[in-house]
């Protein structure tokens, strides 16, 4: 696989090339800018040849490679009945939450956070309780004190966690997710555990499933998780909602069949089958590939950018930059890369309050690109010091 390769996306309704000018480099949308797994494409070619793309269903092998999958990776053994469908992640938790809550209750996030998670709590008529992380050091840490009380809430009814988190690229230990567990299990909260990330973890960390923590858990919680982001398929529109619980997951697929949602793509069924059965070495190759630009723009922020600081992420291809040292704040920050570096990204105030001076930089992409574009928002970064600077020398 030639990860250095740049391949032309614009004019390929590819939404986060499309939703620029020529000029600007997108850092933006998590998705990828390297090609798929060559069995995937196979894949895709074979069912294409075939000629028909009627209503699709689930063949044994789409279950089977599943749950060989988790438990190789992440040692958790599931049980077919688990496994329910949903095109997208969020989706799939806008239904979770229809079967979980009703208008009034209140549901718990941990900001800053994917910004889908809270206008799928608003969507229902629910309250956002925030228990927002704690920024210390260059670190987010969880804030346990603050869950217990929000917890107790009695109209705290379920909690949104996103294990590995993002933007902050925090993997979550053993610990942590016991802590997380325990609490909302005494205050009777269930859990939608956003997954994710779960296979994009760099050396020297591990991802464990909220299902691994303890045995009660299974039944009081939800795991989310999708073939999307790990082989670069979002497109394909497959995602997995694993539901131990009968009784909630009956009521899910019903929210499935009342919306018409039960049927896969036919070409995301054949793609999830060859990825999780055939591409693990892609996926091997990806993270070193991913380590590598890590490393790379790290080197080179410290270096040359240090009035950013990067977020080091534990997970995830994408980066957490604190910016509060350019005196810039939400769509003036965003507008300001955009307009002065060409370089889109994130808009980091979507994430929550506290993300206003941050933005989120998506590294899956050749390490020439990248080049480019960290070269851009260094000379973007000197020309704002020097306007600041020459503004501060006109009021003395």
């Amino acid at each position: 696989m030639n990860w250095n390769d740049c391949i032309e996306r614009t004019n390929t309704h590819s939404v986060k090339w499309s939703m620029a000018d020529d000029e600007i480099i997108p850092m933006c949308i998590a998705d990828m800018d390297f090609q798929v797994a060559p069995e995937i494409i196979e894949a895709m070619e074979k069912k294409a040849r075939h000629g028909i793309y009627g209503y699709t269903t689930f063949c044994e092998d789409y279950y089977t490679s599943i749950m060989k999958w988790w438990e190789k990776r992440f040692q958790l053994k599931m049980e077919r009945d688990w496994i329910c469908f949903s095109p997208g992640i969020i989706p799939g938790m806008n239904l979770l939450l229809q079967v979980l809550t009703k208008p009034g209750d209140k549901v718990i996030v941990q900001e800053p956070v994917y910004y889908p998670f809270y206008s799928s709590i608003e969507n229902h008529q629910c309250e956002i309780l925030s228990n927002s992380l704690k920024y210390v050091d260059g670190r987010y840490e969880i804030d346990f004190a603050d869950l217990e009380r929000k917890a107790s809430d009695p109209l705290a009814k379920v909690m949104i966690l996103c294990s590995p988190h993002n933007p902050v690229g925090r993997v979550w230990s053993e610990e942590e997710l016991r802590k997380i567990a325990d609490i909302c299990l005494k205050n009777d909260v269930w859990i939608i555990s956003d997954e994710m990330h779960g296979d994009l973890v760099y050396k020297g960390n591990h991802h464990l499933p909220l299902f691994s923590v303890n045995h009660e858990i299974k039944n009081r919680s939800i795991l989310c998780a999708a073939p999307s982001k790990t082989f670069n398929i979002a497109g394909l529109q497959t995602s997995i909602i694993m539901i131990p619980n009968t009784e909630i997951r009956d009521k899910y697929q019903h929210k499935l069949f009342q919306y018409g949602m039960m049927r896969p793509n036919v070409f995301g069924v054949e793609a999830t089958v060859a990825a999780y059965t055939s591409c693990e070495y892609w996926l091997e190759d990806l993270l070193r590939y991913l380590e590598g630009n890590l490393r790379f723009v790290e080197d080179y922020f410290n270096t040359n950018i240090p009035e950013i600081t990067l977020i080091h992420p534990e997970a995830t291809h994408l980066i957490w930059m604190d910016c509060s040292k350019l005196n810039l704040k939400g769509e003036e920050l965003f507008q300001y890369f955009l307009k002065e570096a060409k370089v889109k990204f994130d808009e980091g105030y979507k994430f929550g309050k506290s993300g206003e001076s941050f933005l989120r930089m998506n590294i899956a992409c050749p390490r020439d690109r990248l080049s480019i574009a960290v070269e851009r928002i260094q000379i973007a970064v000197q020309e704002l010091l020097m306007k600041n600077k020459v503004f501060d020398k006109n009021r003395e």
